[in-house]
């Protein structure tokens, strides 16, 4: 008779344990996400988990800081959990730019914190999949970071998806002409929040910001602006007649649009959106967020932007910056939902299954013919009946099974066994497996 436990097991709300039939997909993700990134030139970084305190805070605005975990730590200093990988990449360009150079193209696949209020897909523990170009203030890099999107939704097997851009000098501009410009932060903010609490609540939240009801609802005005792109274009340009800022940045719209169109990029994969302002403070230009077409409603899954004056907290020279992140554990809600994730416990597609202990080094030799083949190979590790291993390949969602008997192995065949259509055959063993090599691959084939 057992006791019981003298500790519950559990976890911390926000938090999650990963299963293997998540964690595989959650893998391939990042493997898809490093492969793209990679082919555009971006290197691999890594940052400690932790930072002093006076580096995160204050960076991403009011509500970053009420969602930052921070403690002392032994030695009595102030030190708080990453909450995005942006911020620590501009210390780590600031404290190495001088022996890695610009322009540094980097990218960062890491878990980051953040002690917010749960919902659909958003947790308090989560991955990040950054990639940023800084040290330049070319218009290509923006170009190029739409397209990196781009690449990636359609490698990680999306065709419906649409990439929202906007440039927060145009929000800037028509700041400067209501004479709102010292207001810019609480207002964009307020602005960020359209989609969750609506025009009534960020009118409310602009006029706690000091601006008056005609001013919210001229910045409403510029958000609700509709259209194809073109269009968009066109009704900008009144609204932020007479600022410098807000001209060039329509300007710096047009120039996007039309780049990424000759890049190749499908007209209906990007929009612009000029309700989108990205909460977090630092951002300075560009801004993008990518929804998925069939469900809009879980939000942006790839967002990120420009921010040229953020590593300048960290030393003296100019280092302005853009990129963005793929939310990772988002997306992959989003395609749990979509029926995009396969149900699979194992990360190999082959189990040969176990029945003669005497017969142990031959079965070791078949598996180690079929890894050196690249194929993925779990051998079972006990002889039990045939139904039993066959249970188990069935839960764990493998998808061949080589079953080697007795009588299999003194008629000298295995059977190669498709679970998926519960097709067999007979496969001559021969010292290579090759021929039994070849059945595998027809079955993973299809």
């Amino acid at each position: 008779m057992t006791s019981e436990p003298r500790i519950t097991p559990r976890t911390l709300k926000g938090f999650r344990d990963y299963l293997p039939e998540t964690m595989i997909p959650r893998e391939r993700l990042i493997d898809t996400a490093r492969r793209v990134y990679r082919g555009y030139g971006f290197s691999p970084i890594d940052t400690p988990a932790l930072e002093y305190l006076e580096i995160l805070a204050g960076k991403g605005g009011e509500e970053s800081d009420k969602q930052l975990y921070k403690f002392q730590d032994h030695g009595e200093r102030w030190v708080g959990l990453r909450f995005d990988l942006t911020v620590p990449f501009a210390r780590f360009a600031a404290q190495h730019i001088a022996e890695l150079g610009t322009p540094l193209k980097r990218y960062h696949i890491a878990t980051v914190w953040r002690g917010e209020n749960t919902q659909r897909g958003r947790y308090r523990e989560f991955m990040q999949c950054d990639f940023d170009t800084i040290g330049t203030r070319s218009a290509a890099a923006d170009v190029e970071t739409a397209l990196v999107i781009h690449d990636l939704f359609r490698a990680i097997g999306f065709e419906a998806f649409t990439i929202h851009v906007n440039n927060r000098m145009v929000l800037a501009g028509l700041l400067e002409r209501l004479a709102l410009a010292d207001r810019a932060v609480p207002i964009l903010r307020a602005l960020d929040k359209l989609p969750k609490v609506g025009p009534a609540g960020v009118t409310d939240e602009m006029m706690a910001a000091g601006a008056s009801n005609d001013q919210a609802n001229e910045v409403l005005r510029l958000a609700a602006i509709a259209g194809d792109n073109d269009d968009v274009l066109r009704q900008l340009g009144p609204l932020v007649a007479g600022s410098e800022t807000g001209v060039e940045g329509v300007s710096r719209l047009a120039e996007m649009l039309a780049a990424v169109r000759a890049a190749g990029v499908a007209p209906e994969r990007i929009k612009l959106d000029v309700a989108i302002a990205r909460g977090l403070d630092y951002y300075t230009g560009t801004v993008f967020e990518t929804f998925l077409d069939a469900l809009p409603g879980i939000g942006s899954v790839c967002s990120g932007g420009r921010y040229d004056n953020l590593a300048e907290l960290f030393t003296k020279q100019e280092l302005p910056g853009v990129g963005a992140s793929l939310g990772l554990d988002r997306l992959l809600a989003a395609m749990e939902e979509l029926g995009m994730i396969e149900k699979v416990s194992t990360p190999a597609p082959v189990l040969l299954t176990f029945f003669d202990p005497a017969r142990l080094h031959e079965y070791l030799r078949l598996a180690a013919a079929l890894r050196a083949a690249g194929l993925g190979v779990e051998f079972f590790p006990e002889p039990k009946k045939l139904g039993q291993q066959l249970k188990y390949a069935d839960r764990r969602g493998f998808r061949v099974a080589l079953v080697a008997g007795e009588s299999e192995f003194e008629a000298g065949v295995v059977q190669v066994k498709n679970l998926g259509t519960g097709q067999r055959e007979d496969v001559p063993l021969e010292p290579d497996a090759k021929s039994v090599i070849a059945a595998v691959e027809k079955i993973l084939a299809t």
